[in-house]
């Protein structure tokens, strides 16, 4: 038996902030960053089984079932908690394979969060966050549903609210791997660490700009572009760049000049995920 069909949202985070201020002995590298959540989302289908299969027969092109995250944290979850129902899940992406806006992971999140409400599993948010660290430095953050403070390898989360905010984004057609950039000779692994208050005042800047324009020219051009016209900062490692705005409309206004051989978006900020008023809502439309 397969139950009926449910759509889960999967939203996207711009990285408003990066430090990288050293180096762990086990290669991950100590940072901090301020996750901004955006209504950039993709959305997710999930129908639970009986048969205890997990399967994901849609999902973006060139990632093969094995290797989505999302059918990695359904199988985890199921590992952990011992149930024996499945699930068929069909990913529809809107946010940029590669890009730096976090959709894999939030996929997963979203399905750890969806399933552990439809099969039932009733683990606390840290538990899932704990499981979920593994497939992705950035999966907790979205488990835990909150714009937040992000410290450690982005896994130590302070929830921070932030005033109305929107964002112009740019994706310019090219992926970056965090993996070459974080192993690069040239990424500043050194800086001081600075407290919330600091950055509000401040501002903060993206270690891995240098790294990025340097490897991708794609990306500098579209950062030199967009500085034109207001500050612009690259989300975490990229490939995708952004600029914050006082309005939806001067949001707008601004993507409508993006050269077209760029993809462009409008997304507002969001405080709290839409999964987690998804959950408290308890609708299962």
């Amino acid at each position: 038996m397969t139950y009926p069909q449910t759509r889960w949202p999967a939203p996207a985070k711009l990285n408003l902030f990066l430090h990288v201020s050293g180096r762990r002995a086990d290669g991950y590298h100590e940072l901090q960053t301020l996750f901004q959540l955006i209504d950039l989302c993709d959305s997710i289908a999930i129908s639970v089984r009986e048969d205890g299969r997990i399967e994901r027969p849609d999902g973006p092109a060139g990632v093969t079932p094995e290797e989505d995250l999302v059918v990695r944290a359904a199988h985890t979850l199921r590992q952990a908690t011992g149930t024996r129902l499945g699930a068929t899940l069909k990913v529809h992406k809107r946010i940029p394979l590669g890009g730096g806006l976090g959709g894999g992971s939030s996929d997963a999140a979203t399905v750890f969060l969806a399933l552990n409400h439809l099969w039932g599993t009733g683990l606390s948010l840290d538990e899932l966050a704990a499981l979920a660290l593994p497939l992705g430095a950035d999966v907790p953050v979205f488990i835990q549903g909150s714009t937040a403070w992000g410290e450690g390898i982005g896994e130590r989360l302070t929830p921070v609210t932030l005033p109305p905010r929107w964002y112009a984004i740019i994706h310019p057609g090219v992926g970056v791997s965090t993996r070459e950039v974080f192993q690069s000779a040239e990424l500043t692994r050194n800086s001081p660490l600075i407290t919330i208050r600091a950055f509000l005042d401040s501002g903060g800047r993206n270690d891995c700009e240098g790294v990025v324009r340097a490897r991708a020219p794609e990306v500098a051009e579209a950062l030199d572009w967009l500085a034109r016209f207001a500050p612009a900062r690259l989300t975490g490692t990229g490939s995708c760049v952004f600029a914050a705005c006082e309005s939806a409309a001067q949001a707008e206004r601004l993507a409508a000049q993006v050269p077209d051989r760029w993809a462009s978006f409008v997304a507002a900020g969001l405080n709290t995920s839409p999964v987690h008023a998804r959950l408290s809502n308890g609708r299962r439309a």
